[in-house]
């Protein structure tokens, strides 16, 4: 597991949440992946259950500053 080069930055109910989230992330030099089990994201329009889940993941070397950017993006 050591060799995996992104890290979970936070989990979101929502999936606009985290496309603005990705959006101020990637704006500010920070590459993001999301993830969301597809069961939730188009079966299920979902915001508060396990499936309706959104994970922010960052490289493992930008997580430091991804967590001062995501204190600013919730206090926003």
């Amino acid at each position: 597991m050591d060799d995996m080069k992104y890290e979970m930055l936070t989990e979101l109910t929502s999936r606009l949440e985290a496309e603005l989230l990705e959006s101020y992330l990637e704006a500010n030099g920070v590459d993001v992946e999301l993830f969301q089990e597809s069961v939730g994201q188009n079966a299920f329009p979902v915001t508060n259950e396990s499936l309706g889940l959104v994970q922010v993941f960052v490289p493992k070397e930008k997580m430091k500053e991804a967590k001062s950017l995501l204190l600013l993006f919730t206090k926003a």
